[in-house]
């Protein structure tokens, strides 16, 4: 029985590279490949296919969009299993992707000679992890009862709140009767403070802290 896959990336030739690699495995085929969270939607609808192989971020939707553009896949197909392909190394946003249902996850760096033991292994029902995301997972847990985080205060608090909920700095300064300049400073001085290192990891954070409820 051949193993029908719809893979999702934004850069041309990682899918090209990627669908070769597929399609060279015994009875995997590749039946669509797109380059974006709206056209990925599109393709499952069209085609009947026994398992998702993504991208975790591409552009065309919010920020954070593949923690958006998973739980779409998983709320409108919650028996399609997913693997998703990341250069994410934040043990933090790892665990959100997880946390979604997926069912395996993979580096870029491992895929050229992992994935087609991933998709085989999920296709089964089984999960997978491949070794860089094992690696990152091990350490960011062995660390987690490292010292306290750091306190944020209050006006930094709600900067990342309102910022992670989807206002952008500027909308955030007119809403809190700021400057521009002030509260991109405390975003900042927020992310610094806390070891985050792009708006991502902003949003992953804010959502494990439940400040998103």
């Amino acid at each position: 029985m051949t193993l029908r896959i719809i893979l999702a990336d934004d850069h041309p030739i990682v899918r090209s590279g990627v669908r070769a690699l597929l399609e060279n495995a015994a009875g995997v085929s590749v039946v669509a490949d797109v380059g974006s969270p709206t056209e990925l939607m599109g393709a499952i609808e069209k085609y009947e296919c026994d398992l998702v192989l993504t991208d975790f971020s591409m552009p065309g939707s919010q920020m954070a969009d593949g923690l958006h553009m998973i739980g779409m896949v998983r709320r409108h197909w919650p028996k399609l299993p997913v693997v998703v392909l990341t250069m994410v190394n934040n043990g933090g946003v790892l665990n959100a992707i997880l946390a979604t249902g997926v069912r395996g996850l993979l580096s870029k760096s491992d895929a050229l000679t992992e994935l087609p033991l991933a998709v085989q292994a999920v296709s089964h029902g089984r999960e997978y992890l491949s070794t860089s995301i094992r690696e990152t997972l091990d350490t960011s847990h062995s660390e987690g009862g490292m010292p306290a985080e750091p306190a944020l205060s209050k006006r930094e608090t709600e900067v990342l709140r309102l910022f992670a909920s989807g206002l952008t700095v500027s909308e955030i300064a007119a809403q809190l009767n700021r400057s521009v300049k002030t509260i991109s400073r405390q975003k900042m001085d927020a992310m610094t403070k806390l070891g985050l290192k792009s708006d991502l990891e902003v949003y992953t954070y804010a959502r494990e802290k439940g400040m998103l409820a």
